[in-house]
């Protein structure tokens, strides 16, 4: 087995000053390092465990492109959050059949964002005897 040591998601978004302002004002994700100049500079979010790099330029969205899950303590506290951070919701908080909680957002190139709340008892979560 590989030993991997960090892992990250890299994004080549059509518009970098757009997204960068998405990812970093309107999610609020606390920048972890930015590299290079210009507008194509590279900036690292935080993603809990890993990195979000938005580096580049792309001409268009990859078809299929990535889709970002994010736990969150709060699904409700979040999507109040981001309404009032300017950010539209494609989905509101939702109790899905195999018991997360699941809210959708998009990201400016209409990348697909699932915040997760994981309830106390989900499997996930709860590990009986421990």
């Amino acid at each position: 087995m590989v030993h991997v040591l960090s892992s990250r998601i890299l994004l080549r978004p059509t518009d970098p000053d757009r997204s960068r302002a998405f990812y970093g004002e309107q999610l609020g994700l606390a920048v972890h390092r930015e590299f290079g100049t210009g507008p194509e500079r590279g900036t690292v979010y935080f993603l809990g465990g890993g990195f979000l790099e938005v580096s580049g330029r792309a001409e268009a969205p990859p078809d299929p492109g990535p889709r970002l899950w994010l736990q969150v303590a709060d699904a409700a506290a979040a999507e109040a959050e981001l309404r009032g951070r300017g950010v539209e919701i494609v989905r509101p908080p939702v109790k899905e059949p195999w018991g997360l909680v699941e809210m959708w957002i998009e990201d400016p190139d209409g990348t697909p964002i699932v915040l997760v709340e994981i309830p106390a008892d989900h499997p996930l979560r709860y590990r009986p005897g421990i």
